[in-house]
């Protein structure tokens, strides 16, 4: 059983088996419902058995009490025990499925995230989470609970009147049936809601993030009419997916009710036979009461758990995806990096042959020296810089680092001797001291200070009103782009890796300062294994060697000297260059 819930519902371990604890208490919580029947039961016969010709001894009132007392007791037990089984657990399940998803978001490839739109991802995590928790409180516990306890006390019912039983309880696999028989048309139906909610999340989110542009480009109000158009789509598949799952669910819940109807009319016959007596007729009516309570509510548990399958199935779809795995506590004897016959692959074409953006590339970035990779744009580069990272794993050939394969060594053991600035930098909403401290968790305040000075990070932080410790808003908003790239760069300066990749890092700096994070840099580099991408070629003239990169493929090697002589691509690139320089109004 435990198995079964791992598998079907993506939980862990420990969540399965508090699911079965769930389970179990709520069969006992519903099966105490029954209790009060029985001394109702018992309490009539025994009044009524002067005039029904019986002969019942009627026990003192106080005994009535105290037993009533007990059944009220054993049911506050059950709830209690029902309550910590489900609402307690399913919240912690609930938190260790996304901690799980955010664990396993961090080991999956790059490749992956490439696929999914953040708002998608985001509601994975947050949304059906918290779909699934309420799912583990109520929905699941409450339907297997219910099923069970109807069992539990048709079998007893079917010993007491197996004519009666049957008359009562003949309704209920037809009722499942009906909802589970609609659950190809609720399933669709849910689909499409689920479908447009991320839609509309991804319309807002996209709204948010560009309202610069829009307002610039005076589109405002074109814009917020496909945002509309975007919520009521949203809100009409809602109510598509409530009145499919509707017509089933209340179907069944009405035809429960004729279980009742059948009841009286077998009763009445047996009564009139002789074959039953009232009481026996009026025991049942009242149990009928109680159970088809709780299976009406299975019924509408059931539709729910249709739906929330669909959430647990994205869940599943993060969890069954392959992670990079590889050697820990793996010793460098250098740090050359080599690409030997590299092709890569970010998608498929339509007849599933690979899409390569990189093909047979192969060249050595050496330790102590800096390697320079310029080309056209689309060429490549940056997608080596990410591939020598190991953000994504190659389609074939390999990339060593100190003659080990990359893809044999754990990402996070790989990226410890990594400094990497990249062109799009990311900040956080903490304060400059702590952005800067990311690059090498542990450093002292000093450490730090000494990092953000060797960037030329110094001279905007005096300005701030709090110094290091200033928030710096959402990907530091508050900052201009140089001074969010000059404290990406400290972060590299502060870690001090073997291996250093500068993607662009100097690209939104104006000539002063760009000239005083290069002699910065130059401290940085020193014995060291140097990538560097850049467009402006004068960045890279001093580079020991360049790499030219067009199509996905290596055009020519060699230094500057080398190549301008040769005549080729990078001699081109550095004629244009030179001429738009001399550009002016």
């Amino acid at each position: 059983m435990t198995q079964y819930f791992i598998n079907k519902f993506a939980l862990s371990e420990k969540g399965a088996k508090d699911l079965v604890k769930a389970i179990i208490a709520c069969t006992l919580t519903y099966i105490s419902f029954m209790f009060p029947v029985g001394l109702l039961y018992t309490v009539l016969r025994a009044l009524l058995a002067p005039y029904i010709g019986g002969v019942e001894k009627v026990l003192p009132l106080y005994v009535y009490i105290i037993i009533s007392v007990i059944i009220l007791v054993v049911i506050w037990i059950f709830e209690k025990i029902q309550y910590d089984a489900t609402f307690l657990s399913s919240y912690e399940e609930s938190a260790n499925q996304r901690i799980s998803i955010a664990e396993k978001m961090r080991k999956i490839p790059l490749s992956f995230f490439g696929k999914k739109d953040l708002s998608d991802l985001t509601t994975t995590i947050m949304t059906d989470c918290a779909g699934i928790e309420t799912a583990f409180s109520h929905y699941i516990p409450e339907l297997f609970g219910a099923v069970l306890a109807v069992v539990i006390v048709g079998i007893g019912l079917l010993i007491t009147d197996w004519r009666l039983a049957a008359a009562l309880l003949w309704v209920v696999p037809i009722a499942f049936a009906i909802t589970i028989g609609g659950r190809k048309q609720q399933d669709k139906a849910n689909k499409l809601h689920d479908n447009s909610k991320l839609e509309r999340a991804d319309s807002i989110q996209e709204c948010l993030e560009t309202i610069r542009e829009i307002k610039a480009n005076n589109q405002s109000e074109r814009y917020l009419e496909k945002v509309d158009k975007t919520l009521r789509t949203s809100e009409k598949m809602n109510i598509m997916a409530e009145v499919n799952t509707a017509i089933f669910v209340i179907s069944a819940q009405m035809l429960l009710r004729v279980g009742v109807a059948t009841l009286v009319l077998a009763g009445a016959k047996l009564i009139t036979d002789g074959k039953i007596d009232f009481l026996t007729l009026l025991m049942f009516l009242i149990a009928a009461s109680r159970v088809f309570d709780p299976l009406a509510m299975a019924l509408q548990n059931l539709a729910a758990v249709f739906a929330t399958e669909l959430k647990i199935n994205r869940m599943k779809e993060i969890q069954s995806q392959k992670i990079q795995t590889g050697k820990e506590n793996v010793e460098f004897e250098h740090y050359d990096i080599c690409f030997e016959h590299v092709g890569f692959a970010y998608n498929k074409k339509e007849n599933d042959d690979l899409e390569y953006v990189l093909n047979d590339v192969s060249f050595i970035a050496k330790q102590g020296e800096v390697t320079a990779l310029v080309g056209p744009s689309g060429g490549g580069k940056s997608t080596v810089s990410k591939l020598a990272a190991r953000f994504w794993d190659v389609q074939s050939g390999k990339i060593t680092v100190g003659g080990t394969n990359i893809s044999e060594i754990e990402p996070e053991e790989l990226l410890r001797n990594y400094a990497i600035v990249f062109q799009d930098v990311v900040l956080f909403n903490n304060t400059i001291m702590e952005n800067i401290r990311l690059g090498r968790r542990g450093a002292t305040d000093k450490e730090v200070i000494h990092a953000a000075k060797m960037a030329m990070c110094e001279e905007f932080i005096e300005k701030m009103p709090l110094g290091y410790q200033t928030v710096i808003g959402e990907n530091g908003s508050t900052l201009s782009g140089g001074e969010r790239q000059r404290i990406s760069i400290a972060r590299a300066l502060l870690k001090d890796a073997p291996v250093i990749l500068l993607d662009e890092a100097t690209a939104s700096l104006d000539v002063e300062n760009e000239s005083k994070v290069q002699k910065a840099l130059s401290r940085l580099i020193r014995n060291k294994t140097v990538l560097v991408i850049a467009h402006r070629m004068r960045t890279i003239a001093g580079a020991d060697h360049i790499v030219v990169l067009a199509e996905g493929g290596v055009a020519e090697e060699g230094t500057h000297e080398e190549l301008l002589n040769a005549g080729g691509l990078y001699h081109k690139l550095w004629d244009l260059q030179t001429k738009s320089a001399e550009w002016t109004l």
